[in-house]
């Protein structure tokens, strides 16, 4: 029968003596609960805009945020009941949307790109 060769002495040990040999680090003091950092606002989208005639219909002749623009026409669509019942994410375009859109239908996400055009 072959005999196993010794194990070397345990980890934690030698660990232990280097551990009181190192010099310990003096403890910075406490520091105040870190403030998380507040979001950045997207510039360009907090520009206020001029819309065109055709968007002045749906939301007002006054300056806007494009994404108050968004929010308006969205504010519109569930005010007329301009959501398509079948396909939500599908506008029917009523004749002052149309005139935006430049036609019968979009779908929610063609609409935020059509809006470029009558922003200025």
């Amino acid at each position: 029968m072959a005999t196993k060769p010794a194990k070397p002495a345990a980890k934690s040990e030698t660990n232990k003596a280097k551990k009181d040999e190192a010099p310990k680090a003096a403890k910075s003091p406490a520091k105040a609960a870190a403030v998380p950092p507040a979001k950045k606002v997207n510039a360009a989208l907090a520009k206020p805009l001029k819309p065109s005639n055709e968007l002045a219909a749906v939301v007002g002749k006054d300056p806007l945020p494009r994404t108050e623009v968004v929010s308006k026409v969205w504010e519109y669509i569930r005010n007329h009941n301009l959501q398509n019942p079948e396909n939500k994410r599908e506008i029917l375009a009523d004749d002052k949307l149309k005139a935006v859109f430049g036609k019968d239908k979009v779908t929610m996400f063609e609409m935020n790109k059509l809006f470029s055009a009558h922003l200025s």
